[in-house]
């Protein structure tokens, strides 16, 4: 099961950094996590999901795009990598 964790460490910010955690999960669940991270998180929250699924690293940016959200960034590898959203 992917672990979705939610950072308020900060005091003080109203901003929270969400991490969805889809190592070793294949399609479609990447995207299903991430779309249940995005819906959870309040304006202006950075959704940091990191996967391995070659597949999802290419579907997520596309998905975040077509939502109008903003892409922060995409980083790593094919099998190992990083995307930073912010709702």
């Amino acid at each position: 099961m992917p672990e979705i964790r939610v950072d308020a460490s900060q005091a003080g910010c109203d901003l929270t950094e969400v991490r969805v955690d889809v190592c070793g999960e294949t399609c479609p669940v990447p995207l299903v996590e991430t779309r249940k991270a995005i819906r959870q998180a309040a304006p202006g929250d950075v959704i940091v999901v990191v996967g391995t699924h070659p597949a999802s690293r290419v579907e997520i940016p596309m998905a975040v795009k077509a939502l109008g959200l903003q892409l922060l960034s995409v980083e790593g590898t094919d099998t190992n990598w990083t995307i930073r959203i912010q709702k």
